[in-house]
């Protein structure tokens, strides 16, 4: 673990790999589970205010769930997380023609309709971020789901900070991934020059 200002920081975002292979595992994140996308009390005050802007973004399923148990649930220890259609998958959630899911949050933003790009959970997944009364956990959540994303990201040698660089970004500013991303370089070169010494 590291420490980086206020944030606490597992070494597997630094040695996970980790690239979305969509055309693998067609979005199943926003699938399978058992509950929805955290969201922050702020990010539920968001989803009321545009709803009504990316209705038409969604499917009639995802519409139907969300005006009956509203742009968000309450789970039994009170945290917010997206709505579920049916139990299953992202009441945001829409498919496209090739049956991979897509994110209707995302696709008004990109079309200039809203200014939220999606809550902050999705979009640092598989990063999950803990927040206590002092310090912030950042950690790695590993889901069988994403084995091609593991895979993928290791053919390109890309560490799960750096494939998830925007999202770290929005939600720690620019400076703190800029150490971060100090901190990485120099813990993979002790790494490398302990692995050197073993041989």
């Amino acid at each position: 673990m590291f420490q980086l200002g206020k944030t606490i920081i597992s070494e597997e975002i630094l040695d996970k790999e980790f690239v979305c292979n969509l055309h693998a595992c067609k979005g199943a994140c926003c699938v399978e589970g058992e509950a929805g996308a955290p969201v922050s009390k702020e990010e539920g005050k968001i989803l009321k205010t545009i709803y009504p802007k990316i209705k038409n973004f969604l499917r009639p399923e995802g519409i139907d769930a969300i005006e009956k148990q509203g742009v968000y649930t309450i789970n039994p220890i009170g945290d917010f997380e997206t709505t579920l259609v049916d139990g299953h998958e992202c009441a945001y959630a829409v498919f496209d023609e090739n049956n991979i899911v897509k994110c209707a949050i995302e696709a008004a933003h990109k079309a200039g309709v809203i200014d939220f790009y999606k809550p902050i959970s999705c979009h640092l997944y598989p990063i999950r971020v803990k927040e206590y009364s002092t310090l912030t956990a950042v950690n790695y959540h590993s889901w069988p789901i994403c084995n091609d994303a593991c895979i993928l990201g290791k053919e390109l040698k890309v560490p799960t900070y750096q494939f998830v660089k925007p999202a770290l970004i929005r939600m720690f500013g620019q400076d703190w991934y800029s150490e971060l991303d100090e901190m990485a370089q120099e813990y993979y070169t002790n790494k490398a020059n302990r692995k050197k010494k073993k041989n």
